[in-house]
C-alpha cells in the first residue's frame, strides 16, 4: 500500500485530505500483505479481517464518531445522531466501502473508500463544516465474497437479498461455514438477517472506489461519477466422473470429470464473445485431486457480466448446455440485475463537481445492493492508470486519491449541509 507515496505525486502534507490519507494508508500497509507478491489476502472473518475491524474502530474513536454494528457485523460510525434524524424524517448521508480483499488482491479496492471517507471527515472538520444531518462512515463486511462465494454478503444480508439461513450455511474451501467463522470471530450468526433499523438511518449513500478499468485514463480525468453497475452473477457447475488410475485405465473406459470442466471453461469464453459479455472461470475444485488419479468430480465457478442482462443469461444458458452434456449441474449462487444509481443525484454530483465524467462499471459494489433496496445511491471513482484490479498491479496515484477525497468531501457538504 505504500505505492501511494513511492509512485504517486507529491500531495501537500498540510492538506488534511493528503496528510490523514497517508497516515491511515501507512497504518494498514502490513495487514494481510504477502511481501513476495505485493498482494493482499484479507478474507472475511479471519485474523486479518479482525485486525482491520479493530483499526476501523480505533480510527472512529479517534475522531469521536459513535460506532455501531448491525445484524451482519457491518460497522457504522456516526457524526451526529442518526436515530434523531430518522425520527425527524431526514436520515443521514453515509460514505464508505469495505476493507476485505480477494486472494492476492490489490491495495485500493475497498480500502480507498474507507480510508478516503475517514479523511473526508477530517477535511470537513478542518473546513469548520457543521452538518445539518448526520454523516455516517461504513465498513461493509465480506464485500468480495472471496471466502464464501457470495459477493457483497454484508450488504446483501441486511437488505434481505441474501437470506440468513443460506448465509450461515455457506462454506469456504476448507468446509468451514460462515456461521462457524463468525463465531470464531466473536460474532453471533444467529442474529444475522435483514436490518431495517440500520437501513432506515441511510438517506443517501455515496461510495468512493478505485476504478477497476481504464475509462478515466482514456477520458483524462482523475475522478468520475458512477452511473450504473452492469448486471452480473456467479454460478457453480459440478461435473461428475469416476475416480480411477491414471496409468492403467484405457481412454475409452474413463469417466473424467475434468473433460466436462474444460469444455465448460471454453464454452464460457466462446459464449461471452458471441453475446458481447465477459465471462470468467477463476476458481475450480477437483476431487480426489491427485496427479495420478482421474477426477471423480470437478467444480468450477462462473462469473458472467455484461451491459445487457439477457445477454449475460444467454452466456449462462450456453454453458449450461455444455455442462448438461456431461451430466453436470449448474447452480446460481448470486445474481444482481442492472443497477442504475439515482439519476438526479448523479447529475447533481457531476455538475457541482465541475462537470466530471459519468461512467458505468462492470464491477459489483455494496452501493449497488443498497440502490436495489431503494436507497438513494451514487459512486465516485478514482483513476487507475494500470487499468488492473484484483491484482497487486492495481494502483492509484496519491494526488488522484486526494482529488477523490476532496470531491467526496464536497459531495457531503452539498448533501449534508443546511441548504441541502
Amino acid at each position: 500500500m505504500s505505492t501511494t507515496s513511492s509512485r504517486g505525486g507529491a500531495a501537500d502534507a498540510a492538506n488534511p485530505a493528503a496528510s490523514g490519507f497517508r497516515r491511515m494508508w501507512h497504518d494498514l500497509e502490513a495487514i494481510g500483505l504477502d511481501p513476495g507478491t505485493g498482494g493482499y489476502k484479507r478474507l472475511a472473518w479471519t485474523r486479518e479481517d479482525s485486525d482491520l475491524r479493530e483499526w476501523f474502530a480505533g480510527q472512529c474513536a479517534e475522531r469521536g464518531l459513535d460506532l455501531t454494528t448491525d445484524r451482519m457485523g457491518n460497522q457504522w460510525a456516526w457524526w451526529g445522531d442518526p436515530d434523531a434524524a430518522v425520527a425527524a424524517g431526514d436520515p443521514g448521508v453515509v460514505i464508505g466501502s469495505h476493507l476485505d480483499s480477494v486472494p492476492n488482491g490489490g491495495a485500493f479496492d475497498g480500502p480507498l473508500g474507507v480510508v478516503g471517507s475517514l479523511a473526508a471527515v477530517d477535511v470537513l472538520r478542518a473546513r469548520g463544516f457543521a452538518p445539518a444531518r448526520p454523516i455516517g462512515v461504513v465498513n461493509f463486511a465480506d464485500e468480495e465474497g472471496a471466502r464464501f462465494g457470495v459477493a457483497c454478503a454484508g450488504s446483501r444480508v441486511i437488505t434481505g437479498a441474501l437470506g440468513p439461513d443460506r448465509a450461515r450455511g455457506l462454506t469456504d474451501r476448507d468446509g468451514v461455514s460462515m456461521a462457524e467463522a463468525m463465531r470464531r470471530a466473536g460474532r453471533d450468526p444467529d442474529r444475522i438477517g435483514r436490518d431495517d433499523e440500520a437501513l432506515a438511518r441511510v438517506g443517501t449513500f455515496v461510495e468512493l472506489h478505485v476504478e477497476q478499468g481504464r475509462a478515466l485514463v482514456d477520458l483524462g480525468h482523475a475522478v468520475g461519477v458512477g452511473s450504473d453497475i452492469w448486471p452480473h452473477g456467479r454460478w457453480r457447475f459440478d461435473v461428475p466422473g469416476q475416480a480411477n488410475h491414471a496409468g492403467t485405465t484405457r481412454l475409452e473406459d474413463r469417466e473424467d470429470a475434468m473433460l466436462g470442466l474444460a469444455a465448460a471453461v471454453i464454452a464460457a469464453r466462446r459464449a461471452a464473445q458471441a453475446h458481447g459479455c465477459v465471462a470468467t472461470v477463476g476458481k475450480v475444485h477437483v476431487e480426489p485431486g491427485g496427479v495420478n488419479a482421474i477426477a471423480s468430480c470437478a467444480t468450477g465457478w462462473l462469473d458472467a457480466r455484461g451491459r445487457d442482462a439477457e445477454a449475460v443469461l444467454r452466456v449462462v444458458s450456453d454453458v449450461r448446455t455444455v455442462v448438461d452434456e456431461f451430466d453436470g449441474l449448474v447452480t446460481q449462487e448470486s445474481w444482481t440485475p442492472t443497477t442504475d444509481f439515482d439519476a438526479a443525484l448523479v447529475r447533481r454530483m457531476a455538475t457541482r463537481l465541475g462537470g466530471l465524467p459519468v461512467i458505468g462499471t462492470g464491477a459489483g459494489h455494496d452501493a449497488g445492493i443498497l440502490a436495489n433496496d431503494g436507497i438513494r445511491t451514487a459512486m465516485l471513482f478514482v483513476r487507475n492508470p494500470t487499468g488492473v484490479s484484483h491484482s497487486p498491479d492495481e494502483w492509484a496515484a496519491a494526488d488522484d486519491c486526494v482529488a477523490g477525497i476532496t470531491a467526496l468531501a464536497d459531495v457531503v457538504t452539498d448533501l449534508a449541509g443546511a441548504g441541502a
